[in-house]
């Protein structure tokens, strides 16, 4: 772990936070995923004209947005001309579990894990064709960087950045390394923690292995393991999957 404490490499910007490179972790043959081609970040409605123009100057021409019609219409995004938006719709199932948490003063900050382990599940096993198409995108149809996010940057962009890291190859400790760095990263918007009871909001509005153990857990007893997950649910056989590592890693 002492060769990637530096990692993730962070992206500061005035308007978005969570921003950062998908490069720079290694992977188990040696290699490491290249910099500057995929990036994380939370959701992009706050982005200033300095965030445009940094953004712009990271040749980002792609922007995958997992948010659902509702998060879009509240936050939309306004990139530049040059970039293209895929709305790649993955809505969560926590929404009417979550509300009921909140008005019930009972509620604790296991209540909120369970739904939060549950919402995991769901992303991988009802959402995979959002998935696919992400990875589609990186494989076929877009040779200028990408960049993925959903609100937080954190739950849905954070099964997407394990999925892509362990198609490249990269170990789950250090997968793990890059989903927990959203802990220290993501400045908690004002708009989504107003309302929260503490017990709701210090649980739902950060991330924990046992979030990413369900994810995990449910590629293994639904799938069998991540690379058949990821060959029959993602679509990457041999050779998709060669031609992602070839473009991505180094």
């Amino acid at each position: 772990m002492s060769s990637i404490v530096e990692l993730p490499h962070e992206i500061p910007l005035e308007g978005v936070s969570n921003l950062r490179d998908l490069g720079g972790w290694p992977t188990r043959d040696g290699g490491r995923v290249r910099r500057g081609q995929v990036f994380r970040s939370a959701a992009l409605h706050a982005l200033t004209p300095g965030d445009t123009a940094a953004l712009g100057e990271l040749g980002v021409r792609h922007i995958v947005d997992f948010r659902g019609d509702a998060e879009r219409a509240r936050w939309p995004t306004r990139p530049a001309e040059a970039v293209t938006i895929h709305a790649l719709t993955i809505t969560p199932i926590t929404g009417t579990a979550m509300r009921e948490l909140m008005n019930d003063p009972a509620s604790t900050a296991e209540d909120v894990a369970r739904v939060m382990r549950l919402a995991y599940g769901s992303y991988i096993n009802d959402w995979h064709h959002r998935y696919r198409a992400m990875f589609d995108l990186l494989v076929n149809d877009v040779p200028a960087p990408l960049l993925f996010h959903c609100t937080a940057g954190k739950d849905r962009t954070g099964v997407a950045a394990m999925l892509i890291l362990a198609a490249l190859g990269v170990e789950e400790e250090v997968i793990r390394h890059d989903y927990l760095a959203t802990n220290r990263l993501w400045r908690r918007d004002a708009a989504v923690v107003a309302g929260l009871p503490p017990q709701v909001a210090d649980t739902l509005l950060s991330v924990q292995n046992s979030f990413l153990d369900a994810a995990f857990e449910a590629i293994q007893t639904g799938h069998g393991g991540t690379d058949a997950y990821l060959r029959d649910r993602i679509g990457l056989d041999d050779a998709r999957r060669g031609a992602l590592r070839a473009r991505l890693v180094e």
